[in-house]
């Protein structure tokens, strides 16, 4: 049969040889069939085949419409990718050039002498100051400014831990070229430069990297682009203005962290009571800071960066890029890798000049000295404070 020469192959092909030549007939004689057509005998097979061989050219179009369908699909992504990237890396310009415009510098600090240890890495000290202009400028930090914020932040090598260590203003020590005075007055000597040297001395010639003041009206500023800060409580105590705090966590706006920072007639140990409160304050805003309502807020991440930056002055040497490198490395800090000290002292006393006075604890000053001289503050425990 004509028919059994033209069988569809498997998937519904057919034999192009039974197609394109001149089948032989069972009788001798052959029969004119152009390819294609369907035979008496055979038609129901051969349309079989003819609608088979069709639907396979249709089904062998179908992958370049799904392919289509990919390649639209993708370019899309791509494109929406792109403009992510795009808007992102304006955003980072913009921020860079709030950065840039906005922060001020002051004098360099003093070079050194001291050979960085080996066993510290790229750990580094900065000296970070709250001035108490009143008028809310950074512009000369010795017109009527008091340094009523002394810390020494410590960041440890491959910027794994950080260490705030809050040096009383009424320490008594040695001040270079002014003799013995409350550690407070080298500021109001010489700047943060003097005031640098000053402590870089007092921990036996540890270098003091870089230095930034922000003024008080940034504490508030900076408080209120958070969107208050919740603040634990040690002391409770009532300033009037600024109302009570009670003991335990309380929720500040600007002006009431700014009165919290500021107290220390009520509290216990006066000024040494004072700088635990401003690490408290320092790790509320931290950790608000880190948190994803504040870094993945385009506003408010910005309004953080404008106010915190309108109101700080940097050494000399210090540049945008710099604070924007130091940002990048700390960026997987969190709020448990950072502890909070108190400068070693042994009590308090009055001097005929001085007045009141903290008496510094020289032995264990030393050891901090060592400490963060080598990188090694995870091993030193005294005067750490239990902050929350």
């Amino acid at each position: 049969m004509t028919g059994d020469h033209r069988d569809d192959l498997p998937g519904g092909a057919r034999d192009e040889s039974s197609s394109l030549e001149e089948p032989e007939s069972t009788n001798g004689t052959t029969t004119d069939t152009a390819p294609g057509d369907a035979t008496a005998d055979g038609g129901d097979d051969a349309g079989t085949g003819a609608a088979g061989y069709a639907g396979s050219r249709t089904r062998r179009r179908r992958p370049k419409k799904k392919a289509g369908w990919l390649k639209v699909t993708l370019l899309t992504l791509l494109s929406m990718v792109l403009i992510i990237v795009l808007a992102f890396v304006g955003f980072a310009m913009y921020l860079n050039h709030v950065l840039s415009s906005n922060i001020t510098h002051g004098a360099a600090l003093p070079s050194s002498t001291v050979k960085p240890a080996a066993d510290a890495g790229n750990s580094q000290n900065i000296l970070l100051l709250g001035s108490d202009t009143r008028s809310g400028s950074v512009q000369d930090v010795r017109s009527g400014a008091r340094s009523d914020v002394i810390q020494l932040v410590h960041i440890s090598k491959g910027e794994k831990s950080v260490q705030v260590i809050h040096f009383p203003r009424d320490l008594y020590v040695s001040i270079p070229g002014h003799g013995k005075n409350k550690i407070n007055a080298a500021f109001a000597y010489g700047g943060p430069a003097l005031l640098a040297q000053t402590i870089s001395q007092l921990l036996g010639g540890v270098v003091i990297d870089r230095y930034a003041i922000i003024d008080f009206k940034g504490f508030a500023d900076l408080t209120d682009d958070l969107g208050g800060v919740n603040v634990y409580v040690a002391q409770p105590f009532t300033e009037p203005g600024y109302g009570t705090f009670h003991q335990g966590y309380n929720t500040m706006n600007g002006e009431q962290a700014l009165g919290f920072v500021r107290e220390r007639h009520q509290l216990k140990e006066g000024d040494i009571d004072r700088g635990r409160d401003q690490q408290a304050w320092i790790s509320a805003v931290v950790h608000k800071t880190l948190s994803a309502g504040t870094l993945l807020n385009p506003v408010k991440l910005t309004n953080t960066v404008k106010d915190l930056t309108k109101y700080t002055q940097v050494d000399a040497d210090t540049s945008a890029g710099d604070i924007r490198s130091l940002a990048l490395s700390l960026r997987n800090l969190r709020s448990g890798d950072i502890t909070y000290y108190t400068a070693p002292f042994t009590g308090f006393a009055n001097d005929p000049v001085a007045g009141s006075i903290d008496v510094v604890n020289m032995p264990q000053m030393k050891k901090l000295g060592q400490a963060l001289y080598h990188d090694k503050m995870a091993d030193y425990t005294y005067g750490k404070n239990s902050i929350r």
